[in-house]
């Protein structure tokens, strides 16, 4: 009987496991002993990463050619079961509910918008999350644009300084530019409980973010948080009160709730805390990855965020790792030294950083190139050619070179 191995997740560290894992499988000339499916609502890979952009087209490329071309079978539906024990998982599809059963796992099924406990966070805020989500936002946007004038339509505030709030924050002037016109009375407000905008980058481009802020006309509220969201406007924790119909909540993230069903060890995000080789410790035959992992990326204290430059890798270890243990080979030790960021900073152009230290190495025009490649080809699905998939797909391949 053929060995099973499912993948949870199309995103960027599912689509790369179920790649990985094919690549392994076909190597070894076992595709006659060993499936590999991949289990998702919709075959397609959603480009989170470009979801504070105004432009939302081919921002879920369909991966099921590449799926077909990987030998990889494709479940349309949701995992909502994980039965570590028994090795089981149950899937919601269209028409029914069904029980799979798996010699090994990977869990890729990604992150989710937190949303703490907070009035009116739920009812009236917008987040860019999800493709639908983003879809929802600019809806609205475009809905403004022939409502009657007023402070609160004008106003749009982002509640969050991390990346997405400082990409999408910083997106926002032009984007409204040409939703009202270039005589708008616009105001954009960035929200966030830090002492300085960007400071977590570092001294160097915490400087560089808050001069972009300024050059585009950002009003920035620090040391502050929101504490109420209403139809009409967003109150902060020291009582002022902004009018304004847009408030948009980007700030943090948590591991999908499918976590819950690994045992063993979660950090504060719902992560699962996994071994070198992306195993869950207490689960066997079971691997975790992308946002769903916490693991050391180096051996100097430096661990994944959730990201698509670490997702990639960590996805193309766990699904080597996933074929290997069932074809008795050796696992790959995962490891990621090399981090860098790109962070998109509008008109203004963006701020290209290398180390946990985050050593600015290009800023304006010059990053913002660098930032468009990565948005339009290093993070897009690979073309669907078996060869050159499995010529990158190796769990050595190095996302950033």
């Amino acid at each position: 009987m053929k060995k099973r191995i499912i993948v949870a997740g199309a995103g960027f560290a599912g689509m790369w496991a179920a790649i990985s894992a094919a690549r392994l499988v076909h190597l070894n000339n076992a595709d006659d002993r060993v499936d590999i499916f991949l289990v998702s609502p919709e075959p397609k890979l959603t480009i989170r990463p470009r979801l504070y952009e105004a432009v939302l087209e081919s921002m879920d490329p369909s991966i099921l050619e590449v799926l077909q071309a990987a030998n990889v079978k494709y479940i349309r539906g949701r995992v909502v079961d994980i039965d570590a024990k028994n090795k089981t998982i149950t899937v919601s599809k269209p028409e029914e509910e069904t029980t799979v059963s798996f010699d090994s796992f990977v869990l890729a099924a990604g992150s989710q918008v937190f949303h703490p406990q907070l009035d009116g966070l739920k009812e009236y805020s917008f987040d860019v999350s999800s493709l639908e989500k983003a879809r929802e936002l600019d809806n609205h946007l475009q809905a403004l644009a022939s409502a009657p004038d007023s402070q609160a339509r004008n106003t749009v505030v982002v509640a969050g300084g991390g990346l997405t709030g400082l990409e999408t924050v910083t997106e926002m002037p032009e984007r409204l530019n040409a939703l009202f016109g270039a005589q708008n009375k616009a105001q954009v407000i960035i929200v966030d409980n830090a002492a300085k905008i960007g400071q977590a980058m570092g001294e160097q481009a915490c400087e560089i973010i808050n001069q972009a802020l300024s050059s585009s006309g950002i009003a920035v509220r620090t040391g502050v948080r929101v504490s109420a969201i209403s139809a009409d406007g967003v109150t902060l924790s020291d009582g002022e009160f902004i009018p304004s119909n847009t408030v948009i909540w980007t700030a943090g993230m948590r591991a999908n709730p499918l976590t819950r069903f690994i045992p063993g060890e979660h950090d504060p995000l719902g992560r699962v805390t996994g071994d070198s080789c992306l195993r869950a410790p207490e689960a066997s035959g079971i691997f975790v990855t992308g946002d769903t992992v916490k693991v050391p990326t180096d051996n100097v204290g430096n661990y994944n965020v959730m990201s698509c430059q670490h997702a990639m890798s960590l996805g193309r270890v766990a699904g080597h790792n996933a074929a290997a243990e069932l074809l008795g080979l050796p696992l790959h030790h995962y490891s990621q030294p090399k981090y860098v960021t790109c962070l998109d900073l509008g008109k203004w152009g963006a701020v290209y950083t290398e180390g946990w230290d985050h050593q600015v190495i290009y800023q304006g025009e010059e990053a913002k190139k660098i930032k468009q490649e990565i948005n339009t080809q290093w993070i897009y699905p690979p073309e669907p050619n078996r060869e050159k998939m499995f010529s990158v797909a190796n769990p050595d391949y190095v996302i950033v070179p």
